[in-house]
């Protein structure tokens, strides 16, 4: 039996019309004579939704009872009984009621798809596993309900249900999303136009993802090379040279001229060691790509045209963009140059620009690599040239009637050794010379086609000619390899002063270093090994590249390692280096173990600040709150002093007057020694929370006790998750806040806290009608000994909200400081709901994340 085929709806949050989407096109297919059924459909009270039904046959559910309370899921059992060819399944990352047949509904549907039966679903993109994180930090609410992004990608069709922020939030305001109630607590917690947008832009670039995953797939089926320019993707060859930033720049024009348009960077290496370019240069270069929102590329070939023209298949490129040859005219004898070679073979699916810069012309220098270093292609030049070339030349010149003459006949041979040994080294060179020396001998010196010499001046003149032409080849070659040396030196001096200026200036992490060595090497895997003792086991401190088999565990195992003092080594592996890179990686080698030093001590010192920082703390203790401390002891003393005196006769009424004055003074003492204390446990690290699980409305109306009756408004609903916190450090906190916020409200102007549930968090928000704060100090407010505005130094000395924000941290909670629409401040309490307590499906976030 055929396996079915699943079509899913992706939404990037509740309200975008999935489920509407997905009964219209049920409806369209049983318009066509299909057999269409919903399986299971949640409507949520959506009227519009809600009608969509109306002519689909529906599926019994089965009703299951948890805890008291009868569930409804979808029955799979009737659905396979019932086998029509298309069944809509709503909700496919919900988790199923305890009892069920499958854990997640995904299962279900996986049943269903086995069985040939055609499934439509629908989910929001929070739901993917692999996004979990993610939207975490984006809304501050962590998905219990998600399903595993492989199950997704396998769809036959994903179909993107997408609406702006400002529609969604228009659909909200009209009440038909949720209903009116539910309204404006959504709008400013889960439906944030923040929110929306960057859940937004996921879903997008996770379906551009799947669409470019899907491309390479079938282009790699049906072998397809050439570039499809569905999406312009611009590649931009690097030298090394300064004119790569001008083509960085160009590259960025053109791909801003096209909306998707993508910038890569690539550098090609040569595999044989040190690179030519400056490392200062192309790290500079990176910097550059990145920031215009490009990416850059590193990689290793020996023939830079193949290599680019490879990459830019690779990737599907469209564009390639290359800088005008640095090469002078005399240089082209070399060969065509990149940007040549490149245009003549990208073929007509790929278009090549060539970009003028301010070094066009001005020379690259002679040929720096000599021997294995020239490349395949330079050596078989040079040995056709030394050696095939002679044969030919000497074909020419003896179908000419009445010849040169045997001195320009010299000359032409002496040439083409010359030109040998430029294109191969000294071999090809020396046999160049042996070859002529021949050729010459037995075919242009009397007697001919023998190598009998009757004249002895031209003996002398061919033994002349092999020593002029050997002495020219070990000249030539060796100034080419005290240019190949020169050239090292300048890259490893280059290398040297840029490693040691960016360790020096600590702008580079252990991690960046060691991917800087394996770039420069072409290496497959670079790893700082170290070990405490002769015996004990070698540790992997940092890491760069990719393990192809076993991991990389001690230097042994590399194929180049290279010892750090006793007990540490930089290992290599990917190729045997030659002796004279050594001397580099050595460098390398003793840089690598200064900056994991230099991070070690960063981290202690940073441990000395924060001991530091608590000691400051205490010390600025005394010095910052004195004032604070004496006045309520002034206010009680005053009135004791009172009291005792046998001058004045007090009334009944004015003893009660002093009497509260004591108490009010001594409650306002025992409240700034209090948060004195909390705070000095805060910043020592001492505070243990005992957390267990409790009702908020069991712990908020007592922080209540000390405000003043009537000026706080309470709305804690009932069917509330209960939260895992500890009870008095919550207690501390919302009084802490309630107090700011009643301190800070008019006259006339209540404070609300209320409370909801977002998914596995609970929300308590108190919000306050006064002057409220500027975005720029709402994170300043929650420093020790900070307060807002012109507040008078009676009114606290600055540490409720640390404090507060302290407490709600060591529970594993957040605060934040939010306005209040239509001014004023929230501050925003997240708890964690105890776990295996759900919450309850009324609340308004539990359905945003469904």
């Amino acid at each position: 039996m055929a396996r079915g085929k699943l079509r899913i709806y992706l939404g990037a949050a509740p309200g975008v019309g999935k489920t509407y989407a997905m009964l219209s096109e049920a409806h369209r297919r049983v318009e066509r004579g299909t057999d269409a059924v919903v399986a299971f459909v949640e409507h949520h009270g959506r009227p519009r939704t809600e009608v969509m039904l109306h002519g689909l046959e529906q599926i019994q559910r089965r009703e299951l009872e948890y805890r008291d309370t009868v569930f409804t899921e979808m029955d799979v059992d009737a659905v396979l009984a019932r086998r029509p060819a298309v069944a809509l399944v709503d909700e496919l990352a919900h988790t199923n009621v305890p009892g069920s047949r499958n854990g997640k509904r995904w299962q279900d549907v996986e049943e269903l798809l086995e069985a040939g039966i055609h499934v439509i679903s629908t989910v929001n993109i929070q739901h993917l596993e692999s996004l979990g994180d993610v939207v975490e930090s984006i809304t501050g609410v962590r998905q219990r309900e998600t399903v595993p992004d492989e199950i997704v990608r396998r769809a036959d069709q994903i179909e993107l249900v997408d609406m702006s922020p400002q529609a969604i939030r228009r659909r909200m305001a009209h009440g038909n999303i949720y209903q009116p109630d539910k309204v404006d607590a959504a709008l400013s917690n889960y439906f944030r136009p923040g929110n929306l947008t960057a859940l937004r832009e996921l879903a997008l670039l996770w379906v551009a993802d799947r669409v470019d995953e899907y491309l390479q797939e079938y282009r790699a089926e049906h072998s397809i090379r050439s570039t499809w320019q569905a999406r312009e993707r611009i590649v931009v060859g690097l030298t090394g040279g300064p004119e790569g930033r001008t083509l960085i720049r160009r590259a960025a024009r053109m791909a801003a001229k096209g909306s998707g348009s993508e910038v890569l960077a690539v550098y090609i290496a040569r595999s044989d060691g040190l690179t030519s370019a400056s490392p200062k240069e192309l790290a500079v270069q990176r910097t550059l790509v990145e920031d215009l929102g490009g990416t850059f590329h590193h990689v290793i070939g020996d023939d830079i045209p193949s290599a680019l023209l490879e990459f830019a298949r690779g990737v599907n490129a469209t564009q390639i963009v290359l800088g005008s040859s640095r090469r002078k005219a005399w240089q082209y004898i070399f060969g065509p140059g990149v940007g040549a070679t490149v245009a003549r073979d990208s073929g007509p699916d790929l278009d090549v620009h060539i970009v003028t810069h301010d070094e066009v012309a001005k020379g690259r220098g002679l040929p720096v690599a000599r021997g294995a270093r020239l490349g395949r292609t330079r050596i078989i030049a040079g040995w056709l040239v030394g050696v095939v070339g002679p044969v030919l030349l000497s074909l020419l010149l003896t179908s000419i009637a009445n010849g040169p003459g045997l001195a320009n006949d010299v000359l032409l041979f002496l040439f083409l050794t010359v030109v040998a040994a430029l294109l191969g080294g000294q071999l090809p060179a020396l046999a160049s010379a042996a070859v002529g020396s021949l050729l010459l001998n037995f075919y242009f010196t009397p007697p001919t086609h023998t190598l009998t010499v009757s004249d002895p001046k031209n003996l002398v003149a061919i033994v002349i000619f092999f020593a002029v032409a050997v002495s020219v080849a070990s000249v030539v070659d060796l100034a080419a390899r005290r240019t190949h040396q020169a050239a090292r030196l300048r890259a490893e001096s280059e290398i040297l002063s840029f490693l040691a200026g960016s360790v020096l200036r600590g702008e580079t992490t252990l991690d960046a270093l060691l991917e800087r060595v394996r770039e420069t090497f072409g290496m497959e895997t670079v790893a700082l090994l170290e070990r405490a003792g002769d015996v004990e086991p070698w540790t992997c401190a940092g890491r760069a590249g990719t393990d192809h088999g076993t991991p990389l565990l001690r230097p042994e195992d590399a194929d180049v390692d290279m010892p750090v003092g006793d007990h540490m080594a930089l290992a290599l592996t990917g190729r045997v280096l030659p002796a004279e890179d050594r001397r580099v990686l050595a460098a390398f080698a003793a840089q690598a173990a200064v900056v994991l030093d230099r991070q070690r001590l960063v981290g202690e010192a940073e441990r000395a600040r924060e001991l530091a920082e608590g000691n400051r703390i205490r010390t600025a203790l005394l010095a910052a709150v004195s004032h604070d401390l004496r006045t309520p002891l002034a206010s009680i003393k005053a009135s004791v002093t009172s009291l005792r005196s046998d001058d004045v006769a007090w009334s009944p009424e004015d003893e009660a007057e002093l009497l509260a004055g004591i108490e009010a003074g001594a409650d306002r003492l025992d409240h700034l020694v209090g948060n004195l204390l909390d705070m000095s446990r805060l910043q020592t690290g001492t505070v243990t929370p005992l957390i267990r699980e409790i009702d908020l409305d069991e712990v908020v109306p007592v922080a209540l006790g000390g405000v003043p009756e009537g000026s706080v408004t309470l709305d804690i609903p009932e069917e509330l998750p209960i939260v895992a916190v500890d009870p008095g450090l919550l207690e501390r906190s919302v009084a802490n806040l309630v107090e700011n916020a009643v301190k800070y409200s008019p006259d006339g102007a209540g404070v609300l806290v209320s409370a909801s549930a977002l998914g596995e968090r609970v929300e308590l928000r108190i919000a306050d009608r006064g002057p409220g704060v500027p975005d720029s100090a709402k994170d300043r407010i929650f420093e020790p000994f900070q307060r807002y505005g012109d507040a008078p130094r009676g009114a606290g000395v600055g540490l409720g909200l640390a404090v507060a924000r302290g407490f709600a941290e060591a529970m594993g909670g957040t605060l934040a400081a939010e306005d209040t629409p239509g001014g004023g401040m929230t501050m925003v309490l997240t708890l964690r709901a105890a776990p295996g307590r759900p919450p309850a499906r009324p609340d308004l976030p539990a359905q945003a994340t469904t």
